[in-house]
């Protein structure tokens, strides 16, 4: 199994690290390539803010409708995604972004 970038049709990230299968990723995905490690130049940090924002564009439909059963959840999750990157904790960072993910709950 080996691990691969997703892009979208203009080249953009969409999901810097995704296991799977050659069959598979084929069948799943228009637009990938095979990881390469950070000394290529794709930083941990880099990843960490592409996930950030597909995050947040992953939900951004859902925001607008007003009849969201968990809201007020999603609100909170989306602003802990935007307060990610400078969140003053104990946490072991990755670059300028905290190693913990922030997570939906």
């Amino acid at each position: 199994m080996k691990t691969y970038v997703i892009k979208d049709a203009d080249g953009n990230i969409t999901n810097p690290r995704i296991k799977g299968s050659d069959e598979w990723i084929k069948e799943n995905f228009d637009h990938y390539e095979e990881y390469v490690p950070a000394e290529s130049g794709v930083t941990e940090s880099t990843m960490a803010r592409v996930w950030r924002n597909s995050e947040l564009e992953r939900t951004d439909l859902l925001m607008l409708l007003p009849d969201h059963p968990d809201k007020d959840s999603l609100t909170a999750y989306r602003q802990k995604l935007r307060d990610w990157p400078t969140t003053n904790d104990n946490d072991e960072y990755i670059n300028d972004f905290p190693a913990t993910r922030p997570t939906l709950g």
